[in-house]
């Protein structure tokens, strides 16, 4: 067997530690803006600890919008507890949400609808706490498969390690 080369062995381990550091994000979210109740811009990069669904879907009167919108209702509190934003692009009308839960509406939601790859009318996505798109669907997602994509998620998983 051939000896490795002292420069290829100093490579490979550089290599391995830059690969490790981003180990922890796969696929980074588009970001995305809304106004803030206060009129201030916010973006999702200021949410970075939080984890974020983001419903894109024509409008709020939508079938499938509405679908998600109960299945959310019915692990909100559990979703509240991990401090989760929901957000809606509607992208195109308006209108108001008929739920409990409290939606941000995305500033730009054809932008964001474009930035996120959305080929039909409704997709959902669940962002991780450190920016990781965790899931993508074009289907409504159970409330409890979100609440179990938030607390498995990397972070979630390495936050509960470091606890024990």
């Amino acid at each position: 067997m051939r000896p490795v080369p002292c420069r290829w062995l100093v490579l490979s381990l550089v290599f391995a530690a830059f690969a490790a550091a981003d180990a922890n994000v796969v696929r980074w979210a588009p970001d995305f803006g809304w106004i803030k109740s206060g009129g201030n811009r916010a973006s999702l990069k200021s949410l970075r600890g939080q984890p974020v669904v983001l419903v894109v879907a024509p409008s709020p009167r939508h079938g499938k919008f509405r679908k998600q919108a109960k299945e959310l209702q019915k692990t909100y509190q559990l979703l509240g507890n991990d401090k989760a934003v929901m957000v809606a692009a509607f992208t195109e009308e308006p209108g108001v949400i008929r739920s409990n839960i409290p939606f941000v509406l995305a500033a730009n939601p054809g932008a964001v609808a474009q930035s996120y790859g959305v080929a039909g009318e409704f997709a959902v996505f669940v962002i991780g706490r450190d920016g990781n798109l965790d899931e993508i669907s074009d289907r409504v997602l159970a409330g409890q498969r979100v609440l179990d994509i938030i607390n498995n998620s990397f972070v979630a998983q390495r936050d509960n390690r470091r606890a024990e």
